[in-house]
């Protein structure tokens, strides 16, 4: 009996779609979590979520696979290589001032110009590869940051391209400079011990809680810089 032809790219993007909404409910943890959920309850919840966004990026890996041509593959793996290098340098020989990065181009690039898909594999394999060469290694934030630097290619697929786009590109890579690193901090933020107008409390509802989570991203990020996470 003959397969499906069009079944591979279906699965992949369910897989997509569904590594997507899994990473916006982990991200937004602190927004939904239960009223009365102490930390212990929140810290298994965030690994448990953790790794299963681990398994289904994997999964989507495998599977993007299929939809991909020997030359494109090469061409991912080059570009995947040139970033690690990138990051590598900038965590340890020329860092830049302020926070900012020079990986985040190619990722936006990429996606600009290859698409959705690709843009989001160019940004997680970025972290992935890179994260054991990183001054903190791989731990339980990498698919954090592997989803949050997905999301960067995914949504430089969707901007315009027609005369201007340059600036389009220049203004979406300085927006997501700063979101990046508000992105990530929603990981460690409710297990960090702070005072009390600053630390997450559950139960406080989604606007109590963005407004005391932005008064921490402004209190511990100097110039609101991305912080040390995609560091």
């Amino acid at each position: 009996m003959a397969s499906d032809p069009r079944g591979p790219g279906r699965l992949s993007a369910f897989l997509f779609l569904l590594l997507n909404l899994a990473g916006v409910a982990v991200f937004l943890y602190p927004f939904w979590a239960p009223s009365r959920a102490d930390v212990m309850q929140a810290r298994a919840v965030m690994v448990l979520a953790s790794g299963s966004a681990a398994l289904i990026l994997l999964a989507l890996v495998s599977e993007a696979q299929t939809g991909l041509t020997a030359l494109t593959v090469a061409m991912l793996g080059a570009l995947v290589g040139l970033n690690t290098a990138l990051r590598v340098a900038d965590n340890t020989l020329l860092p830049l001032p302020g926070g900012f990065s020079p990986v985040f181009l190619l990722i936006i690039l990429v996606g600009h110009v290859y698409g959705p898909h690709l843009g989001f594999l160019m940004g997680a394999l970025t972290i992935l590869v890179s994260e054991p060469l990183s001054p903190g290694g791989l731990g339980p934030w990498t698919p954090y940051q592997m989803l949050a630097a997905g999301w960067v290619g995914l949504g430089a697929a969707w901007l315009p391209r027609r005369r201007g786009s340059r600036i389009a590109l220049a203004i979406y890579g300085l927006i997501w400079g700063w979101a990046f690193g508000a992105l990530t901090n929603l990981y460690f933020w409710p297990f960090t011990f702070l005072a009390p107008d600053l630390g997450w409390q559950p139960g406080l509802g989604p606007l109590a809680t963005l407004a005391r989570y932005g008064r921490y991203y402004l209190v511990t990020s100097p110039a609101c810089v991305p912080s040390g996470t995609w560091r």
